[in-house]
């Protein structure tokens, strides 16, 4: 009896140490934030590589420069063709963000992991944050900027590339259009599409006035990947 006891005592403290061990701490260092500035370009980022740099020259200006920090942005494959017979993999955004935890600029989590950034994070007005802990402005500001180009579907992944949905793979900033979320996860309809942080339209178009008219300054989120 006594070394049942025993026995079920220590299996009590193993499930404890693991579940303590899977639970990320409340606080920590910056890990996501979104760009305080676009690139004055509108969607044209200098496509995927351009996108991480803003991110990397960013968190080095706020101090967090030692991680590696990547663009959460999707973007189109293409279809198998006599030039390319396998066709082009797109990528996705969630694909290229590591595994979490992420945490704000002021400490606040964000998600634990992929799962839940994409299932029940904490972003909002108040906590999805830029790089040196400024609020975003959103909906019901002046000016509104709560679009965020993402090109993503809900779960983080690219589109098909029939229709444009990253302003040519971020590199136009005139033809094409973008999807993009709201950070505020507010919009003008109490819908599930309104409310999204990743998915939720398409931008009118790939310039900086035509972001500006949609309610965005072609922002974006960035995290850090490792």
């Amino acid at each position: 009896m006594i070394r049942r006891a025993r026995n079920a005592t220590l299996t009590g403290l193993t499930a404890v140490l693991l579940a303590a061990c899977a639970t990320p701490p409340s606080t920590g260092t910056m890990s996501f934030f979104i760009t305080s500035a676009g690139s004055g370009k509108g969607a044209d980022l200098g496509g995927l590589a351009g996108a991480d740099a803003i991110c990397q020259k960013l968190a080095t200006a706020a101090g967090a420069g030692s991680k590696t920090w990547r663009a959460y942005l999707s973007a189109p494959g293409a279809f198998p063709s006599q030039a390319s017979p396998q066709g082009v993999a797109s990528v996705n955004a969630r694909d290229r963000i590591g595994a979490g935890p992420w945490y704000n600029a002021k400490g606040v989590l964000i998600a634990a992991n992929l799962d839940q950034l994409h299932n029940g994070n904490f972003i909002s007005k108040e906590t999805a944050l830029d790089e040196r802990g400024n609020v975003i402005k959103g909906r019901g500001d002046q000016p509104n900027e709560h679009d965020m180009l993402t090109g993503s579907r809900a779960d983080g992944t690219a589109f098909a590339p029939q229709t444009d949905t990253t302003c040519k793979a971020w590199t136009s900033s005139g033809d094409g259009s973008a999807i993009v979320g709201h950070h505020d996860r507010i919009g003008p309809l109490p819908e599930n599409w309104a409310k999204s942080w990743n998915f939720s339209h398409q931008s009118a178009g790939c310039s900086q006035e035509a972001l500006v008219r949609t309610g965005g300054a072609g922002r974006f989120y960035c995290f850090a990947a490792k």
